[in-house]
């Protein structure tokens, strides 16, 4: 079986990471890998947001929690040390597919360089909050985006969980 298909049928989340950051050359390749996925029409409607710093990315941790109603001091990254964040720009009528193909392209590439991930919800109301849209304004960007989701990245505290069973009615075949 050719590398790629390994590599898809190999990700799975990953729930519990090193707090070991994340080479720049690596998540250079990562973010790359973002930037090629396809987008209706060729649009491109995302764009990715690279969270490093420490303290950002615990600001950003708080806000999801308290959007997701965990209580204090639970971490939704999972303690992952990089988080991208996909947003996607509304104006553009496939965005949301755009968004999700650039997720999954992240997510694949950074398990192909061996870096662990999971996709984390709730950047849609992270970024229609004031939290969300004043980070957007620090950033210069402008227009009307949503959140698609947050890429946490890192090294693995633990070995990948082996795979679920496909269901046997995944796939139906017209002939």
């Amino acid at each position: 079986m050719n590398e790629t298909l390994q590599v898809l049928k190999k990700r799975r989340s990953c729930r519990s990471f090193k707090p070991d950051m994340v080479p720049q050359k690596l998540l250079e390749a990562i973010i790359e890998a973002g930037t090629y996925a396809p987008t209706g029409m060729g649009k491109q409607s995302p764009i990715i947001i690279a969270v490093t710093n420490k303290e950002l990315r615990d600001k950003l941790a708080e806000e999801n929690r308290k959007i997701g109603g965990w209580q204090e001091g639970f971490d939704p990254f999972y303690g992952a040390p990089v988080i991208f964040i996909v947003l996607a720009n509304k104006e553009i009528g496939t965005y949301q597919y755009d968004g999700s193909l650039v997720m999954g392209n992240l997510l694949n590439a950074a398990e192909s360089l061996g870096v662990a991930g999971i996709w984390i919800h709730r950047a849609k109301e992270e970024f229609a909050s004031d939290f969300g849209r004043e980070l957007l304004k620090q950033l210069g960007i402008t227009g009307d985006y949503e959140g698609i989701g947050h890429c946490a990245l890192g090294y693995a505290a633990e070995p990948a969980k082996e795979p679920a069973q496909r269901k046997k009615d995944y796939v139906y075949y017209l002939v």
